[in-house]
């Protein structure tokens, strides 16, 4: 099935952006990600804008996407070893590839979204099998504010995302492993 042409300048912005930065995310820009003539995303998407929302909605259904198949693959860990190790994989996915490329247009949405609401109410953490995983794990091993803990540990996860995005590095397995004892505490 060939993917619609609104789909196409969505993913060619997250491209432009993950590699330029938000003062580099223009219409030609994008044209030339696409391969397209010049003025095909303007015509598609007529304000810097219209551009935002539709690249920020298509990275939200990305990612949406992708943790609903993790949650789905992944059955609840057994132990803190094993959702320790299944975070790790999801890191590393993050800081590499195409997961690198939609972290870094993810995060410049969100500082992005501080002057732009009507992007924040896209980027509002939504519910989806991965976070669920997390969630029945922490309520398994007997964690009574497992709601809370889950936000918590996600949030630190994407802390040391960001961080390995700006600063370089990897995350350590015993990082990982020391939040994951902290959400069970």
């Amino acid at each position: 099935m060939p993917i619609d042409r609104r789909t196409v300048l969505a993913d060619a912005a997250i491209d432009v952006l993950a590699e330029t930065g938000i003062r580099g995310l223009t219409h030609r820009a994008v044209d030339r990600a696409a391969n397209l003539p010049p003025g095909t995303t303007s015509a598609y998407y007529r304000t810097r804008q219209a551009l935002l929302t539709a690249l920020v909605r298509r990275l939200v259904a990305l990612d949406q996407a992708e943790l609903q198949a993790i949650g789905e693959q992944t059955p609840v860990p057994r132990d803190a070893e094993e959702l320790a190790a299944g975070i790790a994989v999801f890191i590393e996915h993050r800081l590499t590839g195409d997961g690198r490329r939609r972290s870094l247009a993810r995060y410049a949405c969100a500082l992005e979204s501080v002057h732009k609401p009507q992007l924040r109410e896209i980027l509002v953490p939504r519910e989806n099998a991965g976070r669920q995983v997390v969630h029945d794990f922490l309520a398994e091993h007997g964690v009574t504010d497992a709601e809370d803990r889950t936000v918590t540990l996600l949030t630190c996860v994407d802390g040391l995302v960001f961080d390995r995005l700006v600063n370089g590095g990897r995350v350590s397995s015993r990082e990982i492993r020391g939040l994951v004892a902290a959400a069970l505490r």
